[in-house]
């Protein structure tokens, strides 16, 4: 019959040999294999375990300062005020450079690491001028054990020359001669007065945080200060590093 085979009387198909193995239903072990993307989840959970401990980290090194910055600015006590102006929002050093007494090149970034009690005026430092560096060394020595955290600082505008006389009273003082425009795009007077009118404060990350009004009492002023170098004693220490 078309479509069929058919096999001689008394012979039968030809059966081949069982294969080993097959001679069985086919039966499947299943292992204790990781999955395939164990490894990555593995990876992951510890990514997060480092990142949660530099977090950590981060936070313990930085919660004194946290926490000096939080009572300095927030937790005020009842009827206490400040003297100088809060400075809101900070203002970082710029990257601008100056020129010392020497005629070297300084960038302003490098006075970070200190408190900076800062005084802005012409080179031929006026009466005004002259009274402001004044308090600025007094104000300075007054803090004490403190004051080798403090750094007084005369940016000098304009190009004429600084008055001899007044070199002698500068020898601890930091004196650099800036641009007066832009020290301008940096610290600024209060409403009505000029940048020369005041005493900016800088803390030691480099952030104008207060200015001092003017005319100027140095009593309230020391004050002001004596408060800072207290909230500040836990994480900031004399000099650079």
């Amino acid at each position: 019959m078309s479509g069929s085979k058919s096999f001689p009387p008394g012979d039968s198909p030809v059966s081949e040999p069982p294969v080993a193995g097959f001679d069985q239903p086919l039966g499947l072990t299943v292992h204790n294999l990781p999955a395939p993307d164990a490894q990555a989840l593995a990876l992951t959970h510890r990514t997060k375990r480092s990142r949660i401990k530099l977090l950590l980290l981060f936070l313990a090194s930085a919660s004194p300062i946290i926490a000096s910055y939080f009572t300095y600015y927030v937790v005020r006590p009842e009827g206490r005020r400040n003297y100088g102006e809060l400075i809101d929002p900070q203002r970082p050093l710029p990257a601008m450079t100056g020129v010392d007494l020497a005629g070297v090149p300084q960038p302003l970034q490098g006075l970070r690491h200190q408190w900076l009690l800062i005084t802005v005026a012409d080179s031929a430092c006026d009466a005004q001028c002259e009274s402001h560096l004044f308090l600025s060394r007094q104000l300075r020595e007054a803090l004490g054990k403190d004051k080798d955290r403090v750094d007084w600082v005369w940016l000098r505008t304009g190009d004429a020359a600084v008055p001899g006389p007044l070199k002698v009273g500068l020898q601890t003082a930091t004196v650099l001669q800036v641009s007066e425009a832009a020290v301008g795009s940096w610290l600024a007077p209060a409403q009505g007065q000029r940048l020369s009118d005041h005493l900016y404060v800088v803390d030691p990350m480099g952030n104008w945080m207060m200015r001092f009004p003017t005319p100027l009492d140095a009593a309230k002023a020391r004050k002001d200060l004596e408060r800072l170098m207290r909230a500040s004693s836990s994480w900031d220490q004399p000099g650079r590093p």
